[in-house]
């Protein structure tokens, strides 16, 4: 056997093994989706890391593709318990279904959640003008 065959395999092994080597949530990723309406999603891998996540809890498992925008999610999706609605049940984690921790995934811009104050308190006032 060669010795860089050897240390191939030696490197195979290793990452066969011990997969958190070669799959653990990079400290500082942040990736963001556009969201909908309620703001942009974003999704802090360096939160999940520091609860002992790894990128192969969900991805080599099968909830998530490895493949940028492979994934089509949905909230609908979510509350049926795929993608990040299988850990945000309630149970394990926060709930996707509780409207009090939008926030913590959908993160609308200063501006927006601005306007969205306005357009409330504006149709507020229609309403009492209405009454």
């Amino acid at each position: 056997m060669s010795k860089r065959t050897f240390s191939t395999f030696i490197l195979f092994l290793t990452l066969s093994l011990f997969p958190a080597v070669a799959s653990a949530v990079p400290d500082g990723v942040n990736l963001t989706w556009p969201g909908g309406g309620a703001g942009k999603v974003t999704f802090d891998g360096t939160l999940h890391a520091k609860k002992g996540y790894q990128c192969d809890a969900c991805h080599i498992a099968g909830l998530f593709q490895t493949k940028k925008n492979a994934d089509v999610m949905t909230m609908d999706a979510m509350k049926q318990g795929k993608f990040c609605g299988v850990c945000h049940n309630g149970k394990k984690a926060f709930s996707t279904t509780d409207p009090k921790k939008c926030s913590l995934c959908h993160k609308a811009e200063k501006k927006e959640t601005e306007e969205k104050k306005k357009d409330v308190q504006q149709d507020s006032k229609k309403k009492k003008k209405l009454r």
